[in-house]
């Protein structure tokens, strides 16, 4: 019996990093119309950033409906690949009974970022696209 892939996304507060990469992982898997689940989990959860929900929309990706989940509720999910996208969640990251791929790509966190409401926005939009674009390499390399 072949194992059904399932990729978790991992961060500490599952609110802005783990999200768009989450949304966009779908995106280039429905794309390339393979079955694969994804899923986002923080090691300390605390909501959905709104900017991220804003900003993926500029994108005509919706994610209203997602929730913030946190990593214990994925443990015994059969999770075959593990993509931590910050260094506290690489360094906090279970060990998964499965057998699975760890990879780790930190993000700059876009929450942190100073400044006036558009400052704030074009961070949130580099980081966007620079998750946007290590998903599509990642789905290209590793499906």
């Amino acid at each position: 019996m072949k194992l059904k892939k399932k990729i978790l996304v991992l961060c500490t507060g599952n609110s802005c990093r783990s999200q768009i990469a989450e949304a966009y992982l779908k995106y280039f898997i429905k794309k390339k119309n393979l079955t694969i689940e994804v899923y986002s989990a923080g090691t300390a959860p605390h909501g959905i950033n709104p900017r991220v929900i804003k900003i993926l929309c500029e994108d005509n990706i919706n994610i209203s409906d997602h929730t913030s989940n946190h990593v214990n509720e994925y443990l015994n999910n059969g999770i075959t690949h593990v993509v931590t996208v910050c260094d506290d969640a690489k360094q906090k990251c279970p060990i998964f009974p499965e057998k699975t791929t760890l990879l780790h790509h930190s993000f700059s966190d876009p929450s942190k970022s100073k400044g006036n409401p558009n400052t704030i926005k074009k961070e949130f939009r580099k980081t966007r696209e620079e998750i946007k674009s290590f998903c599509e390499n990642y789905i290209n390399k590793h499906f």
